[in-house]
């Protein structure tokens, strides 16, 4: 059901795209998903943005799937700047969860800003890379305030802070003005969720005691959407939340739940998607409520094209889709994908949905952040 509306956008945007001499509009919707995937890969058309319009900057927020490196200097098990973590990376280990770029990088790209988005947290930041766009994002945060106590990480609300210290410097450096420009006109994403799911709910005995599935969504999202309010109280006006992925199906979750032929986790991937459903009614909510020429709110879905991508991989040329491909590829993730794991990995990440036992590769964000702006770009102008 909820890809139909998805597929007439992508009619829409790509009335013309074949695959094997075929028509996508001859295509049965079961399958037209994985045949776009792999009609925008081979064709990598660039994006052109409706009214030719010019993004001035990209602005992040969330958990380790967009985070450059924000965590490198805090006392938390959550980080990345150590090898084999960007061993295909040009500046090698950063701080991204991953073997080379993320989500936040290749959006940048997408929408013609830049090809990296930095963390602002970084000690190299200049006031042109903070003027195009940084990350605020904190590995392993959560909607849920727990999830960021257990992990020691920097908050939703603690990123909030730190936009509204940037907003402060962009002033600073260009004047009212062009700060306010930068601000209302610049794309902000926000990608949060699968921590409060993995880490926190099925982890922990903290909250699942006294929060059934369907009241545990209602409690996260509550403070998304008290996020999101903030957020366009600070001015932005072009915001894109990312929905939670099919966290029952990464590598470290199959080990967890999913029994002895580490099947997907259907009970993690369950709640991810009720979870989807309440994220997409607060954004319908607040669509309603700021119902400004100016402001767009958008829901992105990533669960069905990430899943898709599990399910039909071999189709963009991946050949193991259940595992990563840092050390044994079973659980390890964050400071258990390390250096001691370089002999047990992967000699090519390329063939690997994921990169370890929670994180895509660059070659899955590749194809993912790509299609879902494309399903989406409309409606942020």
């Amino acid at each position: 059901m909820m890809f139909l509306p998805q597929s007439r956008a992508l009619f829409t945007l790509f009335p013309s795209c074949k695959c094997n001499g075929r028509s996508s509009r001859t295509i049965t919707f079961s399958v037209f998903l994985g045949l776009f995937l792999y009609c925008c890969v081979e064709n990598e058309a660039a994006l052109v943005l409706p009214n030719n319009e010019t993004i001035p900057a990209v602005f992040v927020f969330g958990d380790s799937i967009v985070d450059p490196g924000n965590n490198n200097n805090l006392l938390t098990i959550a980080k990345g700047n150590f090898l084999p973590y960007g061993r295909d990376f040009k500046y090698g280990p950063t701080g991204r969860f991953s073997n080379g770029r993320v989500p936040s990088d290749f959006i940048a790209e997408e929408f013609g800003v830049k090809d990296l988005v930095p963390a602002y947290l970084d000690p190299k930041l200049t006031i042109q890379d903070l003027l195009t766009g940084v990350s605020f994002a904190s590995g392993a945060a959560g909607y849920d305030p727990i999830t960021n106590q257990l992990a020691n990480v920097i908050s939703l609300p603690g990123q909030l802070d730190l936009f509204k210290e940037s907003i402060t410097k962009i002033k600073s450096a260009v004047g009212e003005e062009k700060a306010a420009t930068i601000i209302s006109k610049a794309i902000y994403i926000v990608v949060c969720g699968s921590n409060d799911v993995a880490n926190t709910y099925f982890a922990t005995p903290i909250r699942r005691p006294h929060y059934d599935f369907n009241s545990y969504t209602d409690f996260a999202a509550s403070y998304a959407q008290q996020f999101l309010q903030e957020l366009y109280g600070l001015g932005a006006r072009r915001i894109g939340l990312l929905g939670l992925p099919p966290i029952g199906c990464v590598p470290s979750q199959r080990t967890i739940g999913g029994g002895k032929n580490r099947d997907c986790y259907d009970h993690e991937n369950e709640l991810a998607r009720l979870f989807n459903d309440k994220l997409s009614g607060v954004v319908e909510s607040l669509k309603a409520t700021y119902n400004l020429p100016d402001t767009k709110i958008i829901f992105l879905d990533i669960y069905y094209p990430l899943l898709s991508l599990i399910e039909n991989g071999a189709k963009y040329g991946f050949k193991v889709f259940n595992k990563g491909c840092c050390g044994t590829g079973l659980l390890e993730a964050s400071i258990f994908c390390n250096p001691l794991s370089i002999p047990l990995s992967c000699p090519d990440a390329s063939i690997y949905v994921f990169w370890d036992g929670y994180h895509p590769s660059e070659k899955a964000y590749s194809i993912l952040v790509p299609t879902i702006i494309n399903m989406h770009v409309s409606e942020f102008f």
